[in-house]
């Protein structure tokens, strides 16, 4: 079985996240997206929160199973049973610091692949920080968000 770790603060997930996830699907027998607590990001929602919106947004796919986490990815993956790490890249800021991570997690689990998929064109320029500064001026993120996430964003804030 080939599974996968897509992991992610995923504060919220958007459309480019979930064009990852479909493409990966093609790609993976079972993608495991770990939503990461990142205290230190200052998230905008809590991790259950998080977790809450992942799991609506992929709740029709069969291959997809959502966790939690708050330790190193190369612990998560022994716990897992998972040496591929996916990871998404829209621009060379990404790439630079994707690099220098899949990098580090490298040297501290040779095993560990980490692969990088681009988000179609047309979700290229969408990140979270994108929604997450939208969405402090109560502005509009459907076009950005999955439906089933945004409903969980309107009832939370």
């Amino acid at each position: 079985m080939r599974r996968a770790i897509y992991p992610g603060t995923f504060d919220p997930i958007t459309n480019g996240h979930l064009d990852i996830i479909k493409r990966a699907c093609r790609m993976f027998d079972e993608i495991i997206i770990a939503v990461a607590d990142s205290e230190a990001k200052k998230p905008m929602f809590t991790l259950e929160q998080r977790i809450e919106m992942v799991e609506a947004a992929t709740k029709d796919f069969p291959k997809i199973k959502v966790i939690g986490f708050n330790n190193l990815l190369v612990n998560l993956s022994d716990e897992l049973e998972a040496n591929i790490i996916i990871r998404g890249l829209r621009a060379v800021s990404d790439f630079e610091y994707e690099l220098q991570m899949g990098y580090a997690n490298a040297s501290l689990k040779k095993e560990l692949e980490t692969v990088y998929l681009m988000p179609s064109l047309e979700h290229a320029f969408v990140s979270s920080s994108v929604v997450r500064s939208i969405l402090n001026f109560d502005g509009k993120v459907e076009h950005l968000v999955p439906d089933a996430a945004l409903k969980l964003i309107k009832c939370l804030r």
